[in-house]
């Protein structure tokens, strides 16, 4: 079978369609698969593992779980989401159509070409919640945290905390070209034992560049430093309608760069309700063809499988880097 390789915005994953297996893996299985697709030094960046699932919401055609680098599962992935979009939308000749994830069953579609040959989809981030409990937040006074101080992170700083359902910890700073090496440690900091995030928490650095643009870097709880985090940016756009109205508005696009490329976040609001729609690619770098056997042997050696590339790599390359800032 085939194991396809893809990315959104440079966020690199695996893609295993487990309803093409005789006997799917299991969860233990895939954390450990995910692990030593990550660890081969012949795949390059892998950030995570895409498991697609028969679905036992009849609304979905198809769910999708996360499982990060270290083997920890996420409870989604905006980039990662684009790309199964797009691998199910071509297997079931559809456009538009639903998609069950462990909190929520969401709506993606096909959109226009990013760049000639580089395609495009569209995904629902959702649910949205602001209450620290959600988000894992503790040993602080508050019941929601919105571009507040949080001097035991950072005395210069404010935060603003957000589920989406994975967590975030978003602060704006005036210039992220000197600030990773700050992004770094105290997002190394907050995935380790500590008293405020007890199990890890996404963190984003974001610029203003203009009226409805950012530029967001964010480390990924479970992965480190990322060229992009789709629920990440999804995340800070929502921040950034909500502390900066004069300079982002809700239905409205903004234009999100990140060091992999770009994305498109609609904010939407339904009465209490927030919601995100993030546009971007959905590249398939290439794939590897192995035997279901090697998927189930913990001890597989993947260093002597060869990842055959696809000519979208160096389409994205050419077409879509420019739009990195």
């Amino acid at each position: 079978m085939q194991l396809l390789k893809v990315h959104g915005s440079l966020n690199q994953f695996f893609l295993l369609d487990q309803t093409q297996l005789q006997q799917p893996l299991t969860s233990t299985q895939l954390a450990q698969l995910v692990q030593n697709l990550a660890q081969a030094p012949n795949f390059g960046l892998v950030d995570g593992l895409l498991v697609i699932d028969q679905p036992s919401d009849p609304e979905a055609i198809a769910q999708m779980r996360v499982f990060n680098a270290d083997g920890s599962q996420a409870s989604m992935c905006g980039n990662g989401l684009r790309t199964v979009a797009r691998y199910l939308a071509d297997q079931n000749h559809l456009d538009q159509f639903q998609v069950q994830t462990p909190q929520q069953t969401l709506q993606v579609k096909r959109y226009p070409d990013l760049a000639p040959q580089v395609p495009a989809f569209g995904v629902e981030i959702s649910p949205v919640s602001f209450a620290l409990p959600k988000i894992g937040l503790t040993n602080v006074n508050a019941t929601e945290l919105i571009n507040q101080p949080l001097p035991e992170l950072d005395p210069q700083l404010t935060f603003t905390a957000i589920a989406v359902p994975n967590p975030h910890l978003i602060s704006f700073v005036d210039d992220l070209s000197d600030q990773e090496n700050r992004l770094v440690a105290l997002g190394q900091r907050l995935n380790a034992p500590n008293p405020y995030f007890p199990d890890g928490v996404n963190l984003s650095f974001a610029q203003i560049l203009a009226d409805q643009q950012l530029f967001v870097q964010t480390f990924e709880r479970g992965v480190g430093l990322t060229n992009a985090c789709g629920t990440g940016m999804s995340a800070t756009s929502l921040a950034f309608v909500l502390t900066y109205p004069q300079q982002a508005q809700l239905d409205k696009s903004i234009t999100v760069y990140n060091p992999g490329g770009l994305v498109q976040v609609k904010v939407h609001q339904v009465q209490n309700r927030y919601w995100m729609e993030l546009i971007g690619n959905a590249t398939i770098m290439g794939h590897l063809t192995l035997s279901e056997a090697t998927l189930h042997d913990s001890n597989a050696d993947f260093t002597q499988i060869k990842l055959t590339l696809s000519p979208e790599v160096a389409t994205y390359e050419q077409r879509a880097t420019k739009y990195r800032n």
